[in-house]
């Protein structure tokens, strides 16, 4: 078995000296705009559409408020971010995590930073500047009003941190400090050393645990969710299993919030926690919430490359490593010297060759892209010349040891403990991983699902990233969500649609706990088939996730073509029908299972991935992370086809049926859509 990360040569390949391949016959047309499909864009200027719709919301008065339950599901910074502040206004809130504690969310493990147009380091920042690299950086695949929406909020998300006293780094007068990330050339990203996710998360989760104490906040630990309970079409709650005991519980609400976090665990090796997952968005995505670009994830250039496939994840670099060291390979291919003995004259600092304007600081997709190909030829370095270098020797001779350490230092530290090597006195080695995930549940303006209540935050909804996320832009959208818009729009939604309170004897959460049940025993072993153990024909649920990651990233990773998606679609529905015939997880009766956790994950998994290969084999383009090998230009970058595909595409569960495609149109007034060129 070969590495997940050792990518098989492009089809036609991604080198601009050949030439692509004809492209496939064109798919049949596609189902026109569904109308439910309503974005709920505000009419009128970008630049003061979010004051004008925030002033036109209902509200509701302080008193009725503690009359109405709303139930989080996640406690990430989006998750968290909004259960403080909707408690904080008045509201009975319940908060559901799969964790022991909050401070668990997988949000502690980013690094890097947060963007905002605060033009603190007088470079020429401003939130039209930002809005714009936002909507070419996700190469005009995502809405403008959302875009801007998010560039205008940027300003308050730090000021709410530093009010918490998240600890930024500052500059020597006192000032907050400010550095580089892909796809700008200005300073606007916000940073704690390489720390910033786990500083925001806390100062998230003191908000949180203030309502808490406070009695507002009622925090579930150790539930994870195995259904949507849904009435009358309605979002009303969702049934838990608790990790501890195995129950299933039912909790109700007047609105649900879904905080649950991406999938990039459908590739098994990513650099998300073991245990995140898709089953929140997936079991509501078979309640009627339409998917929007599953396929658009991205796959992060600075990654500890895979040791072998036995691991469980991998580990991120932080991107603003780039801003001080430089990335490079051997200029001959299978030149098997160390690091230190290729002289100067023998390196290809190919970034920089390839995109003089913005160098190293190049978006993910681009920077990933171009790494691979390289590495396909023959020049990578490392176990299976699966690596690049990231060199920080320049830096050092240039601001002294000390100074890059202080920048850096838990980041280099990190590296050491895990390769064993020096980042200090040989560079760092350096591969693309999956990371984020564009795609989620589709949401309008007010961040509701296409079912009525069920609202959803963060990296769960299909963002405002397009087909690629700038560095330092997840964060910023996660509290964006959580501290300043759901809390505006979940009130606008309460005080327009007034409900009757519901418990868990309600017919509806009586069926959703029973459709659990029933989820659950078809796992179970059955009294004629013997018990052959947590897998199928002698394979554990891990082997079958490991192959599924496999199959996905040489198909529906950096590079995809549409024979190998439809060589992915056949093999995902074998390992489903596989998943299906034997997969038995043993009964222990009460108390934890891991075994059936991971099994009911990637179930879900396996539902995802067929999805995901649908809908890169519909979109007959490339765009961002979304890199069809049949459409590019002569030079090898991303083709898009404006035409025929500026659209969101939003896909519709059919039980018994293949999923139906639907699509919202983007506009574009601000900005007209353009070749990227970070040449």
């Amino acid at each position: 078995m070969t590495s997940p990360f050792a990518f098989a040569p492009p089809r036609g390949s991604g080198s601009p000296a050949t030439a692509p391949p004809a492209p496939p016959a064109p798919l049949p047309p596609f189902p026109p705009t569904a109308p439910r499909l309503d974005p709920r864009l505000p009419a009128g200027p970008l630049d003061s559409a979010w004051q004008r719709c925030r002033e036109g919301l209902p509200l509701i008065s302080p008193a009725n408020k503690r009359k109405l339950r709303v139930l989080v599901v996640g406690s990430g910074l989006a998750g968290a971010s909004a259960a403080a502040t909707l408690a904080e206004q008045g509201y009975r809130v319940q908060l559901v995590t799969y964790h022991d504690s909050p401070r668990r969310a997988h949000s502690v493990a980013a690094q890097g930073g947060i963007n905002a147009a605060k033009n603190y380091a007088g470079d020429g920042d401003s939130i039209g500047r930002l809005f714009r690299d936002t909507v070419k950086g996700g190469d005009f695949r995502a809405r403008e009003p959302g875009c801007h929406r998010l560039a205008e909020i940027s300003g308050a998300i730090i000021d709410q941190c530093v009010a918490q006293g998240v600890p930024f780094a500052r500059e020597y007068g006192g000032t907050l400090a400010n550095r580089s990330f892909g796809g700008a050339l200005v300073s606007r990203t916000f940073y704690a050393r390489g720390q910033t996710g786990q500083q925001l998360l806390y100062g998230a989760y003191q908000a949180l645990m203030r309502q808490v104490a406070a009695g507002r906040v009622e925090l579930l630990t150790r539930r994870e969710m195995v259904e949507l309970i849904c009435v009358d079409g309605v979002a009303r709650g969702v049934v838990c299993r608790h990790g501890l005991s195995g129950t299933l519980e039912t909790f109700t609400a007047h609105a649900v919030l879904l905080a649950s976090g991406g999938y990039s665990n459908v590739f098994y090796l990513s650099t998300n926690a073991v245990k995140s997952n898709v089953s929140a968005i997936w079991r509501a995505h078979l309640q009627g919430a339409c998917f929007a670009n599953p396929c658009f994830t991205q796959i992060h250039p600075t990654c500890i490359p895979a040791g072998d496939i036995w691991q469980s994840k991998l580990t991120l670099m932080s991107e603003s490593l780039r801003n001080d060291g430089r990335v490079w390979l051997p200029a001959q291919a299978g030149d098997g010297r160390q690091a230190a003995a290729i002289p100067e004259a023998e390196r290809d600092y190919f970034l920089e060759r390839q995109y003089p304007t913005y160098g190293n600081m190049v978006p993910r997709d681009v920077a990933s892209r171009r790494a691979r190909e390289l590495c396909l030829e023959g020049r990578g370095v490392g176990p299976g010349g699966r690596g690049v270098y990231l060199d920080l020797a320049e830096a050092i001779r240039r601001d002294g040891r000390e100074a890059i350490e202080s920048r850096y230092g838990n980041l280099l530290e990190m590296y050491a403990r895990i390769t064993g090597e020096d980042p200090i006195a040989s560079p760092l080695r350096i591969y693309p991983a999956p990371h984020y995930t564009m795609g989620g549940l589709w949401v309008d303006y007010h961040l509701m699902s296409t079912i009525p209540g069920l609202f959803v935050l963060g990296e769960a909804n299909f963002s405002e990233h397009g087909a690629n996320r700038l560095g330092a832009s997840a964060l910023m959208q996660g509290l964006a969500d959580g501290y300043f818009i759901a809390p505006a729009t979940v009130t606008a939604w309460l005080a327009g649609h007034p409900q009757p309170q519901i418990g868990a004897d309600h017919p509806a959460c009586r069926a959703a706990v029973a459709a659990a049940e029933v989820r659950i025993a078809a796992l179970r072993p059955g009294p004629v088939r013997p018990v052959g153990g947590d897998g199928a024909g002698g394979r554990t649920v891990t082997d079958l996730h490991r192959e599924l990651g496999l199959l996905m990233i040489e198909v529906c990773g950096i590079s995809r073509s549409a024979p190998e998606l439809r060589r992915g679609l056949a093999a995902v529905e074998a390992l489903r029908q596989e998943f299906r015939d034997g997969v038995r997880v043993p009964d222990h009766g009460a108390g934890p299972d891991e075994a059936l956790e991971r099994a009911l994950r990637l179930e879900d998994f396996l539902g995802l991935a067929d999805l995901m290969l649908r809908d890169a084999l519909a979109r007959e383009e490339s765009c961002g992370a979304h890199f069809r090998e049949e459409f590019q230009t002569p030079e090898g970058e991303a083709q898009r086809d404006d035409a025929q595909f500026a659209h969101i595409a939003a896909w519709e569960h059919r039980e018994g049926a293949q999923p139906e495609r639907h699509t919202e149109p983007l506009a574009f007034t601000a900005m007209a859509p353009s070749q990227r060129n970070y040449r």
